[in-house]
């Protein structure tokens, strides 16, 4: 039975692939900093109330897996916030500080503690949670891109220095995926563009192949499959699960 942590894994994204392993037979824990939906996790999943970007609570809670559960075989950085939305001539610095902090710090302290756990058992998995706006620029969101090509960035060096030691590292860069986020997202931009939140949906949607927003399931699956022995020679990637995204100022 695969050991598996996904961070702010609680809500959202992250609560999808936390029933995505404990469906596939996984022995789950998530945290997240929202003490109600921590409460409220399904049965069959274990989680702990833990700010990802505080290196006391995460040095605490791996430690507490190599006491309880003997090691961890997946990690998922899933940690993350949307940031500001504002001209760059108009972001705050410390707007900017806590964007980078939740989004890269918390996954560079994921990498660093699931590494001390993973490199004596010679095997695992970290899958990190990027963004396609980690493979490109996007308008008014300068903190949030900051920290997600910084979290690719972050992925490739772990692949590289954690590969001998027989663990992968790969990063999911979703696109814009349906739930309470991109709504926040998408009134934050319609604000900020003087637009319709109707249109900045539709906007999102049409700068896609697909024509549509991705949903949580999508990415699930990809994260099922990057942990899985079938993506055994599959390590250092930023994949995009976004229906190919081409336009990304809608």
């Amino acid at each position: 039975m695969k050991r598996v942590l996904v961070t702010a894994g609680a809500n959202g994204i992250g609560l999808v692939m936390a029933r995505a392993f404990a469906a596939a037979g996984c022995r789950v824990h998530v945290t997240d900093v929202d003490a109600e939906a921590v409460a409220a996790v399904p049965d069959g999943i274990t989680a702990t109330l833990c700010d990802a970007g505080d290196e006391g609570a995460m040095a605490a809670l791996f430690a507490g897996f190599a006491a309880d559960w003997g090691g961890l075989d997946v990690l998922c950085a899933n940690a993350g916030i949307k940031g500001p939305t504002a001209a760059i001539e108009d972001m705050g610095l410390d707007d900017w500080h806590q964007c980078l902090g939740v989004n890269l710090d918390g996954a560079m302290l994921a990498a660093k503690y699931g590494a001390r756990l993973m490199k004596p058992a010679r095997s695992g998995v970290m899958i990190f949670t990027s963004s396609t706006s980690g493979l490109y620029g996007t308008p008014f969101r300068a903190p949030y891109v900051a920290a997600k090509w910084g979290v690719i960035g972050l992925m490739k060096t772990v692949a590289m220095e954690l590969g001998p030691h027989g663990i992968r590292a790969n990063a999911i860069c979703p696109g814009s995926v349906n739930g309470p986020r991109i709504d926040r997202v998408i009134a934050a931009e319609a604000e900020a563009k003087g637009m319709t939140e109707g249109a900045v949906r539709q906007g999102y949607a049409s700068g896609t192949a697909m024509k549509r927003l991705t949903d949580p399931e999508d990415v699930a699956d990809m994260a099922l499959f990057l942990a899985s022995d079938a993506a055994r020679m599959v390590t250092g990637q930023a994949i995009a699960v976004d229906g190919m995204t081409y336009n990304v100022d809608p």
